[in-house]
């Protein structure tokens, strides 16, 4: 054991000494190890960093949530222009079916409106992502608030002009003044700021901070219930430990019940399942990491390549030592392992120099784009695990040639 970690010793010192006496080969060499290091290390902390943000942000979120709307989530076998001819859900189907339904903690109606200005006195606030939605919409969302309330079924059936607004829209109305109780102007008409909520920070898709709520019965009002610009969601919420497909059947019979579909006609909606909009999320992640470290293998070939022919160049240079060495008893593996040492530790070297520029650079994209980039554990476990394993496939061919070479022919081919 003792003579390994002399020869480790040796070997660090050789590594250090080759960096020392050719820094411009050596450092144009190891270039290729960091930036491969860098690459797959990179993506693989933006796509983690990505996934746990999205994880966080959607927690509030039950994975068996139901979106009945006539767009479908995921890849259809049904034509496109089959699908375009397909009708908006309506206000009377979500009356329906929240009276008819069976199993269901929460079932409510939310239309897609496009953006909006909302102003307050001489603020305007542009490019707003109006959300109108009925009153169980707070429980399914699980909405948290800084101050105020939600609106209550009462006003929601009314449509009453209240309004609830994200942490930024409140901010660049009111700065440090009292939002509650305010009136704001939106579509023409003065609404009362009843909430406002939580700050949630940069968001996968839209954002609850530069979001507006309000009572979808007004929005219907507005535009009525068949404008083709609209686009309108029944969402259920049902109770924990429900079987899944016997309540999409559910669905799918009294709605085709109601919309008199008679046998043999196809389903004119969809039934998008949250979970499965996860599962395609996951996926497009899944690909976003594998292609990254696609892309980052042909740098880890340059630096194996530069690597290596460094080790060969340190092999010619000291065949006259290696000579020596073995004339005085030094052992073929003895020599196999000094130099494979030599490999994986300019490997690592540059595996460091890698890491450390995706930790400064996670701490300066944190603190620029208010997105929180994270260096896992693991991910420095697998930068280190593969700095070493450059090193290894890299010096072993190099190693092997050192090790075979006749200790007669090595002292004069070094004289």
């Amino acid at each position: 054991m003792l003579v390994y970690l002399r020869l480790l010793k040796e070997s660090f010192g050789f590594a250090m000494n080759a960096l020392r006496s050719n820094k411009l080969r050596t450092l144009l060499s190891l270039l290729g190890v960091t930036i491969g290091i860098f690459s797959i290390i990179a993506v693989l902390a933006a796509v983690d960093s990505l996934d746990r943000k999205i994880s966080k942000e959607l927690s509030s979120l039950d994975k068996n949530t139901i979106y009945l709307l006539k767009f479908s989530f995921g890849p259809s076998d049904i034509p496109q222009w089959k699908r375009e001819q397909f009708p908006n859900v309506k206000y009377t189907e979500y009356v329906y079916l929240k009276n008819a339904m069976t199993h269901t903690q929460q079932l409510g109606y939310q239309i897609f409106t496009k953006r909006e200005t909302i102003k307050y006195e001489s603020k305007t606030v542009s490019d707003v992502n109006i959300v109108p939605v009925s009153y169980e919409f707070i429980d399914i969302q699980g909405l948290e608030f800084e101050k105020g309330r939600f609106y209550n079924e009462s006003e929601s059936n009314s449509g009453t002009p209240v309004i609830v607004i994200g942490n930024d829209i409140a901010k660049s109305l009111f700065e440090d003044s009292e939002p509650l109780g305010k009136n704001v102007r939106l579509y023409g008409q003065r609404f009362t700021v009843i909430g406002v909520l939580k700050k949630e920070g940069s968001s996968f898709g839209d954002s609850n901070d530069t979001a507006a709520i309000i009572p979808v019965n007004f929005v219907r009002r507005l535009y009525g219930d068949n404008n083709p610009n609209l686009t309108n969601v029944i969402i259920f919420k049902p109770e924990k430990g429900v079987d899944m497909e016997e309540y999409k059947s559910e669905i799918t019979q009294k709605l085709r019940n109601f919309r008199g579909l008679k046998a043999g006609e196809i389903d004119d909606f969809f039934i998008n399942v949250f979970g499965g909009f996860l599962d395609l999320i996951n996926g497009i992640i899944s690909s976003l990491r594998l292609g990254g470290i696609f892309i980052s293998f042909f740098s880890f070939l340059v630096g194996g390549f530069g690597v290596a022919n460094i080790m060969f160049v340190s092999v010619k240079e000291r065949t006259n030592l290696i000579g020596i060495q073995k004339s005085l008893g030094a052992k073929n593996r003895f020599i196999l392992f000094q130099f494979l040492f030599e490999a994986i530790i300019l490997c690592v070297i540059g595996g460091i120099i890698g890491l450390a520029i995706v930790w400064l650079l996670s701490i300066l994209l944190t603190n620029l784009l208010d997105f929180e980039f994270v260096l896992s554990f693991w991910n420095i476990l697998i930068g280190a695990g593969l700095s070493i394993i450059v090193g290894i496939i890299s010096g072993i061919l190099p190693a092997i040639s050192a090790s075979k070479l006749d200790p007669v022919e090595a002292i004069r081919t070094g004289m």
